[in-house]
């Protein structure tokens, strides 16, 4: 999994509350058994209409979010079914980080074992990036996990609260297994003393 320690990208908005996994990658396109390939059917019934045309009035099929690697929504973030298949869509789609005053707790987690940095804000700091990413064409935020920190060319300087477990999963690039791969040689040592027993 790539380190996460500093984004400097593009946001782009998702304007609703309870915004569920199956809204962010249908139930249809579950069937492929790889990790990529997901983000072309990101938020697929919103982007596109029921004849397969780019649903122009979608907020982020507009020119100006094009390359976007931020995320900002409203409440209860990823609720619904549990499907990991929705952070690989995100990730897959670009997005790096996802800004939301609250997250479905399964979700939250996948986030950090898939790269995806889940960052919780009140409503009102949610709403001051809404309205800079509509007051500024291209608009960027820095996002710095090394500091806890959000800041933008405008001014704005936000720190936020991340768990340090978590933090150190992203920073070093780490899913449970790598995590359990740090170990691999006090578990290769335990496994060798523990079959020298088995045969004595």
């Amino acid at each position: 999994m790539e380190e996460f320690k500093q984004l400097n990208g593009i946001v782009a908005p998702v304007d609703r509350v309870n915004v569920d996994t199956d809204a962010i990658i249908p139930k249809q396109f579950l069937k492929r058994i790889e990790r990529t390939g997901f983000g072309q059917f990101l938020f697929y019934e919103w982007r596109w209409d029921e004849a397969g045309n780019v649903n122009q009035d979608f907020e982020m099929n507009k020119p100006r979010y094009e390359g976007a690697s931020v995320l900002v929504s409203r409440a209860n973030f990823g609720c619904g079914s549990s499907r990991e298949h929705a952070p690989w869509a995100i990730m897959d789609y670009g997005f790096r980080c996802v800004i939301a005053p609250s997250f479905a707790d399964i979700f939250y987690n996948n986030c950090f074992k898939n790269g995806i940095l889940p960052v919780k804000l009140s409503e009102e700091q949610v709403q001051d990036i809404f309205q800079r990413t509509a007051d500024h064409e291209g608009y960027r935020l820095k996002v710095d996990l090394e500091n806890k920190q959000l800041s933008d060319d405008y001014g704005l300087t936000i720190d936020f609260d991340l768990d340090e477990h978590r933090r150190q999963f992203l920073l070093q690039g780490l899913d449970d297994i790598g995590l359990t791969l740090q170990h691999e040689a006090d578990i290769t040592t335990y496994e060798n003393n523990k079959a020298q027993h088995l045969f004595v």
